[in-house]
């Protein structure tokens, strides 16, 4: 592998990490619960990079926020003792298991065919519900939740904004997978 190709992998890496933390700026409200677009970037992240540097994306974000940079609700480590924290962690859960599922990206993949789509649109729904199972767990741990309670409180309300994101996220990583193989894995 060459140099610049790891280079381009980590630039790419950064790049996601920055867009996971300005996309939680734009919102959009709607009901009680408004819909933000940082759990997109971080599914985005996976389905994009493949596991190693879409966990990269996420490892970089997660570790701004917790040495105080604007990204989290609540900056810092004070963000774990909320119900925010599942989620932060389902983010790099999700991102990672998006991204073993798709693998780093091909030049070859400029051809969208059904067996790619359908990875893909896993990948991506897989991500999307880690991120709800883990902040649905933390927050029963956190706040001695039933089950119920928790998935009432902290998935149902996220269920229509995620479908919205899971179709949004589907044809993006699909143009996005060849043009990031370009740069990131010429090789295949």
């Amino acid at each position: 592998m060459k140099l610049k190709e790891i280079r381009n992998r980590y630039v790419f890496a950064s790049l996601f990490a920055a867009l996971i933390a300005v996309s939680s700026f734009f919102i959009i409200p709607v009901a009680s619960v408004p819909i933000v677009f940082k759990n997109l970037f971080v599914v985005l992240a996976g389905t994009v990079l493949g596991s190693f540097y879409g966990g990269i994306a996420l490892l970089i974000f997660i570790t701004a926020g917790l040495i105080g940079a604007p990204v989290f609700v609540i900056p810092g480590p004070a963000a774990f003792s909320t119900p925010l924290g599942g989620y932060i962690i389902g983010y790099f859960l999700g991102s990672l298991c998006a991204g073993l599922i798709c693998g780093l990206p091909k030049t070859s993949e400029r051809k969208i065919c059904i067996p790619l789509v359908l990875k893909i649109t896993l990948a991506s729904f897989l991500g999307f519900s880690l991120i709800l199972i883990c902040g649905l767990f933390y927050m029963m741990h956190l706040n001695s939740m039933s089950f119920a309670s928790a998935f009432f409180a902290g998935v149902v309300p996220f269920i229509p904004g995620d479908i919205l994101k899971l179709a949004i996220s589907i044809p993006l990583a699909l143009k996005l997978r060849p043009v990031a193989a370009k740069y990131i894995n010429n090789l295949l």
